[in-house]
């Protein structure tokens, strides 16, 4: 239940509710016996975004996504897509804005121009400068992913550390010695990406932890570079048996070279990592990993920045998810890679 669904069974305008909610004009006492018998029928409750209305702010939320010339992964566009169907549910507009490079005069705009009420950040690195103006401007935002030092910002996050490390335990349960990390990008990792330093710190930990071989590699956000980058483990590195991965993109081109060099998933290779759950089905056979929640994550990250708008000076709020490893096909036991592959 939303005010165009109010307005509606109301029979009034949707400004007409938001007048009644808000107090900002004179609505008939009929026009609000009306809207105020819908409301309790329905059970609606004002929540943060009608108190944000009182106040005369935008009804509008800045949803700053990564450069426009950068084709946003799947999990990305989950984000996104969540932001966008949370924020109408409760009659509010998203305004999208890229940034990076020649596109952070838009995010200027976004942040100077009381475009919006509050600004959901994407794609957040260990050092963001994004992150450094909005607390300067005093713009109310929460991020999807966290600084280095998060204390004094609402974020919802992936605890790609932990995740890591869980796989890393069970593909060593299952007798692995020697296992890689397929990573994000060089560039993503260089600039400080905070999933690709979590999960490298994960992996390190485990496999410090299992006394086990660890290779860490980075890899390009594309079917190609994943099966060059696995073409490259398994020439340069034939006693890896497993593998971890946070790269879900890469994922088919990883695919397709361990069908090319005639290795049986799990029989001969086990692969797990953190991706979201379609990329989890859609690989043969499908991915022992931990789902990421995108959806979900979005709609929560909406949540916190609409109670950011509401109460400006309540405590930061934090949360990391940690999805349960769904164990499907893709790991088995381990075993000696047969000779000449």
């Amino acid at each position: 239940m939303n005010i165009g669904e109010i307005a509606r069974l109301a029979g009034v305008s949707r400004s007409t509710v938001s007048y009644a909610l808000s107090g900002r004009r004179t609505v008939s006492a009929e026009t609000r016996r009306r809207i105020e018998q819908v409301i309790a029928e329905a059970g609606y409750r004002p929540n943060a975004a009608a108190r944000a209305l009182k106040e005369g702010r935008t009804r509008t939320l800045g949803l700053v996504i990564p450069p426009a010339s950068r084709r946003l992964t799947d999990m990305q566009l989950g984000f996104v897509a969540s932001v966008v169907e949370a924020a109408a549910r409760v009659d509010l507009d998203v305004l999208l804005s890229p940034s990076g490079g020649d596109h952070d005069r838009s995010f200027e705009r976004v942040i100077t121009g009381q475009r919006v009420d509050g600004v959901i950040l994407m794609e957040i690195r260990l050092e963001d400068a994004r992150v450094a103006r909005l607390q300067q401007t005093g713009t109310p935002f929460v991020t999807i992913g966290r600084t280095a030092h998060p204390e004094h910002m609402s974020w919802v996050d992936v605890d790609y550390a932990g995740l890591i490390g869980r796989c890393v335990h069970h593909l060593a349960d299952l007798g692995h010695r020697h296992i890689a990390l397929i990573n994000r990008s060089q560039e993503l990792v260089a600039a400080g990406y905070g999933p690709g330093h979590r999960a490298l710190a994960g992996f390190t930990d485990a496999v410090a932890q299992r006394d086990l071989s660890g290779l860490a590699v980075c890899c390009a956000d594309e079917t190609t570079a994943g099966q060059a980058c696995m073409e490259q483990l398994l020439a340069d590195h034939p006693q890896i048996t497993a593998v971890a991965t946070i790269n879900e993109a890469a994922l088919p081109g990883m695919q397709r070279a361990l069908d090319d060099a005639g290795l049986a998933v799990p029989r001969d290779f086990s692969i797990t990592g953190v991706v979201a759950q379609h990329w989890a089905e859609d690989f043969r056979p499908p991915l022992t990993a931990a789902d990421v929640p995108a959806h979900d994550m979005g709609a929560r990250a909406v949540e916190l920045l609409l109670q950011r708008i509401a109460e400006p000076t309540s405590a930061p709020r934090h949360l990391l998810i940690a999805p349960p490893i769904a164990l499907r096909a893709s790991t088995g036991p381990s075993a000696a890679r047969p000779a000449g592959r």
